[in-house]
């Protein structure tokens, strides 16, 4: 049975529709561009770029778990952790996920798969063994959430014509290398130019509002968790305890794990500061903040 939803964030929603569609105008324009300067050899392109999108996207939760070492855990091995993700899962109305432990000491968790019905939640054992259960519950409901929005497939075809841009670009950059400067109109911009700025401009702009619709997601993902749960203060001192924990792992484990940052609740470079435009995550203040102001709604203590 799921919990009685606050209302919407309206904001928030049409913050994530109108980057959808700035990334989606912005694709049409790239390809405008790209068929002004090719005919039908731009079409193998998109199939070799589709066939790996389609390949990502099907494998998502292979390419996740095997990438960070984490291993499926039956209920004999895991009786707790699959009682607290089945209840939770009941609560947030969708099947109830495959179960992933991460044998290292840091604190994190993520979700990954195509869609509710093929989806896996994996936490770490520091997770595990550093938070209470309710902090727990909150952090694996901000990962049903996240399944709950399909965010890994909105993220698949989100990227999609990204991986193009950043594919055509490297072309452009080659074939400018390898061609001597010769152009077939002395008048005009050579082509391999015109492809590599177009090219680059596209994946610079689409990186940008590609990593504005995750922060957007974790935004969501964090008040799913609390309306899932019924109590964001529970998500906000898992976050705090993290965050805090995050600063105590050695340097070296922390580059081990930075592949997964997309992926994490919490990314491993939490405190360093570099600009909020190529931030996969919020700034942890202003999640905890929108949690608190969740709380003040739901009138739940802070």
């Amino acid at each position: 049975m799921k919990r009685k939803a606050y209302g919407r964030d309206i904001g928030l929603s049409w913050r994530m529709l109108l980057t959808t569609f700035l990334l989606g105008a912005l694709y049409v324009a790239f390809f405008v561009v790209l068929l002004q300067l090719f005919s039908l050899s731009l079409g193998a392109v998109i199939v070799i770029m589709g066939g790996l999108a389609f390949l990502q996207y099907f494998t998502s939760d292979k390419i996740a778990l095997k990438a960070s070492g984490a291993k499926i855990v039956e209920r004999d091995q895991a009786p707790d952790l699959h009682d607290m993700v089945e209840r939770l899962a009941a609560m947030a109305d969708i099947p109830k996920p495959r179960v992933a432990v991460i044998d290292t000491d840091l604190p994190n968790a993520f979700a990954t798969g195509r869609n509710p019905k093929h989806s896996v939640v994996a936490v770490t054992r520091g997770l595990w063994q550093r938070l209470e259960p309710r902090e727990i519950e909150g952090v694996l409901a901000h990962e049903l959430s996240h399944i709950q929005h399909r965010d890994v497939a909105v993220m698949t075809i989100a990227s999609f014509f990204s991986m193009i841009a950043a594919m055509l670009m490297r072309f452009g950059l080659y074939a400018g290398m390898f061609s001597g400067g010769n152009n077939r109109d002395n008048n005009s911009a050579p082509i391999w130019l015109i492809m590599f700025l177009v090219s680059m401009v596209t994946y610079v702009v689409s990186y940008i509002l590609i990593m504005t619709i995750s922060r957007y997601r974790e935004y969501a993902a964090d008040r799913g968790a609390a309306l899932i749960t019924g109590a964001p203060e529970n998500l906000m001192s898992a976050l705090q305890k993290i965050a805090s924990r995050i600063t105590q792992i050695p340097q070296r484990d922390l580059r081990e794990a930075a592949g997964m940052n997309a992926f994490f609740i919490v990314p491993t470079n939490v405190k360093q500061s570099f600009g909020q435009l190529f931030m996969t995550h919020p700034p942890l203040e202003k999640r905890l903040a929108r949690l608190a102001q969740i709380a003040q709604e739901m009138g739940r203590p802070v």
